[in-house]
């Protein structure tokens, strides 16, 4: 057991008859009373500030930890930001890669159709411009003879 001021003050000692003298022992033992009184209140004081100091720490540590986990995991959601971004990215690509086809094989498809409508549009021209000359040619033969009149003579005989 650790020894106190008051074991000090209380301590007596057997009296010899060469003994030191009483009263230098007893103005030492104040002495060492105060002193280890002293070191007793620092000791306590050093254990307290210790102790606080010891408590603060361990309160940074919690705070370090957790700092810890907090940028784990906001690097982990950034990366399944990114990821999730990237994989968008992607289904935006493939699905305008997608309309793209579909709208270049409904332009061909279209430019085809028109190709064969402007065809079939200059057999019909062709065909017209040719039947059209005919009938020209025909009509400008018919202007062309001197028969006019016995035209005149088929109206007349008309009743």
């Amino acid at each position: 057991m650790a020894l106190t001021p008051l074991d000090i003050h209380n301590k007596e000692f057997s009296r010899s008859f060469r003994g030191y003298d009483e009263d230098q022992v007893n103005e030492f033992l104040d002495q060492v009373i105060k002193d280890y009184e002293s070191l007793i209140r620092e000791n306590k004081e050093l254990q307290n500030q210790l102790a606080a100091i010891q408590e603060r720490l361990d309160h940074f540590a919690n705070i370090e930890e957790t700092l810890s986990k907090t940028i784990i995991i906001a690097q982990e959601a950034a990366d399944e930001v990114k990821n999730n971004a990237k994989k968008e990215a992607q289904l935006i690509i493939k699905e305008a890669e997608k309309n793209a086809d579909r709208i270049i094989n409904e332009s061909l498809t279209k430019a085809r159709k028109v190709s064969v409508e402007i065809e079939e549009l200059k057999k019909q021209a062709s065909i017209y411009r040719t039947r059209f000359r005919t009938l020209i040619e025909a009509q400008l033969e018919l202007l062309s003879k001197e028969d006019w009149s016995s035209l005149d003579r088929v109206e007349i005989e008309q009743p």
